[in-house]
């Protein structure tokens, strides 16, 4: 797994060699004597793909234009940046399915993703130039950031630096999008209350009955899951922008180092699997070998307490160490919690009396 400050080290050289090598890059200049493209790219330093555009896509545009091309990096991570990128998202009325970094702003054209940046850009710039250049887009806020940073240091005075966030690193992480974030919070606190009651419930022993659920309850619930997390491994594995609704960053989340297992599985292939084969176990526990029931019974459940405790981890990364918080994968939580319920007391009855004896109480009366 590859941590956000290897991002941020990673980034901040390929910043000092841009600032050596390429003074045109991320900062404004003002040159008469040719047409100059300008344009704004809004990134994360926990982007995976921002590094892909900054390091692979804009360099050789920038060898190829090296007096025509002013590019301005905006860093959504932070306040000012934030609050820019939000600006420029009621300005250009950019649809929720189009959110996300990295996002390339050039006269009134909004390129989103790796894709369409190496794609469109070099011909935007390239027709730019033939047409006399292309000025700043009209973003609202980012005249005062041009002339901040074009102002002689000898006859401004400086504006004070910002103040950090106050409070512990996982404040700030929450505060980045704290309605999100509290939906989150809420949801992983309903599943430890959900864990612990049925813990409870099974540590007082058999006779002390659980919820008893519909059967067709489960196999419903399993094959919701399977939806979610087949969308989720798509976005994964084809790096396409998330619909994610009203609510949350879906695309922060799925681009963030924790989206991948080992650094390599995406998350949403394992829920796949996962829920996959809650299915069969359920399949083959209703109408496998009525010698197996037992033990697929039991399997749905621990399959169901593996399922808990890695959406607990998975949900409590969302809102304090990315600071963003992604519809789906709550989605994913509440389904795999409800399967807990569901399986609990099947459990708790294959548990408690002898193989031979749960097939016979099974054969007259099958719960789930």
């Amino acid at each position: 797994m590859v941590s956000t400050n290897f991002y941020r080290n990673k980034f901040t050289k390929f910043l000092s060699f841009v600032l050596v090598l390429f003074p045109v890059f991320l900062f404004p200049r003002v040159n008469l004597a040719q047409p100059v493209v300008q344009a704004v790219l809004f990134f994360s330093p926990s982007c995976p793909h921002c590094h892909d555009v900054i390091e692979n896509v804009l360099p050789p545009l920038v060898g190829k234009y090296p007096n025509q091309l002013d590019i301005i990096g905006i860093d959504v991570s932070n306040a000012t940046g934030l609050k820019l990128y939000q600006a420029a998202i009621e300005k250009f009325q950019i649809p929720e399915s189009r959110l996300g970094v990295p996002t390339l702003i050039v006269a009134s054209e909004v390129l989103v993703g790796t894709d369409e940046i190496a794609i469109m850009f070099p011909q935007i710039v390239e027709n730019g130039l033939a047409q006399g250049g292309i000025a700043w887009p009209a973003i609202p806020g980012l005249a005062e950031i041009l002339a901040a940073q074009a102002a002689p240091t000898s006859q401004s005075t400086p504006e004070p630096e910002p103040a950090p966030a106050a409070g512990p690193v996982f404040v700030q992480r929450f505060m980045q999008d704290p309605f999100a974030n509290s939906v989150a919070t809420i949801v992983l606190l309903g599943m430890i209350v959900c864990a612990v009651i049925v813990l409870s419930n099974y540590l007082k022993g058999p006779e002390h009955r659980f919820v008893s659920f519909a059967e067709w309850l489960l196999p419903a619930a399993a094959l919701l899951g399977v939806g979610v997390a087949l969308y989720m491994s798509y976005v994964e594995l084809t790096k396409t922008y998330a619909i994610c609704g009203p609510v949350g960053n879906c695309n922060t989340v799925q681009e963030s180092p924790y989206a991948f297992l080992f650094g390599f599985l995406p998350v949403g292939v394992l829920g796949v699997f996962g829920y996959l084969a809650l299915l069969v176990a359920w399949l083959l526990k209703r109408y496998g070998p009525a010698a197996y029931r037992k033990f697929f019974t039991i399997a749905i459940w621990a399959m169901a307490w593996f399922g808990v405790l890695f959406a607990i981890y998975l949900t409590f990364l969302e809102p304090f160490v990315i600071g963003a918080t992604c519809a789906w994968c709550i989605t994913d939580s509440i389904v795999i919690s409800a399967i807990l319920l569901f399986s609990t007391q099947p459990a708790k009855e294959a548990l408690a009396v002898e193989s031979s004896e749960f097939l016979d109480e099974s054969d007259v009366n099958i719960t789930c």
